[in-house]
């Protein structure tokens, strides 16, 4: 199963009164375990960055003027969404600015039922306490000291080491499925997950062991099998 984990940075917290994506990162997972697939772009606004919104994740304008725009970079986000499910904190608000951003160029919106919001998750998960992104890490152990403001590339690395902690757990055994998406083969064949034919190796005990089974059995006061119906069924040819 293949997943992406997402994180949005933007001019505001509205798209509908004009506010922008300007970074966008995601990574690949594959069967819960991170590929190393991962998806970066800082974007021209095509607008000024609130001094609130600076404040938030670091991005003036003026950082960002000359980047390439949404519409440039669109096909290869598309391309690197596939089909998969897309995972984000809060997802709800990531979608909107996609979905505004996809329509200003032309393209269609992302599909609400690949959505998967590690927020709700959390919710559910820990009911009645914070499950920002800061809090869960400190829950769960995820080290995020670095984090001193909001960076998209960062951010989705936090979440997605969240989310797999969420989601219980890295599975450090299980690395085939990283390797197979390393190499770009994929999930694995019909043929290579066909069953291996496996010669039945009985354990037959020795003379030894079964007379010291005898001999422990005849010491057994009044056993259940020796009672009828038991001894009688026994007996019967």
């Amino acid at each position: 199963m293949r997943q992406i984990v997402l994180d949005t940075e933007t001019t505001g917290l509205d798209p509908a009164s004009g506010d922008r994506v300007i970074e966008v990162a995601a990574i690949e997972l594959f069967n819960f375990i991170p590929t190393g697939g991962t998806f970066h772009r800082v974007i021209d606004p095509e607008r000024d960055v609130p001094e609130e919104s600076t404040r938030v994740h670091g991005f003036t304008y003026e950082m960002l003027r000359g980047k390439p725009r949404f519409a440039d970079i669109a096909g290869e986000l598309l391309a690197f969404l596939g089909e998969s499910e897309i995972v984000a904190h809060n997802a709800p608000f990531d979608f909107g600015f996609l979905d505004a951003e996809l329509a200003r160029a032309g393209r269609p919106k992302l599909d609400r039922g690949r959505m998967v919001d590690s927020l709700d998750i959390a919710k559910r998960r820990y009911p009645g306490l914070p499950n920002s992104l800061d809090a869960l890490c400190r829950r769960l152990g995820v080290d995020n000291s670095m984090r001193t403001s909001h960076n998209a590339l960062l951010d989705v690395k936090l979440l997605a080491e969240v989310f797999l902690q969420l989601m219980g757990g890295k599975q450090p055994g299980f690395d085939l499925a990283a390797t197979q998406a390393r190499s770009g083969r994929g999930p694995a064949s019909a043929e290579d997950a066909a069953p291996v034919a496996r010669a039945p190796r009985p354990i037959l005990p020795t003379e030894a062991e079964l007379a010291a089974h005898a001999a422990f059995v005849a010491r057994l006061k009044d056993p259940l099998w020796a009672q009828p119906p038991f001894r009688e069924a026994e007996e019967t040819p």
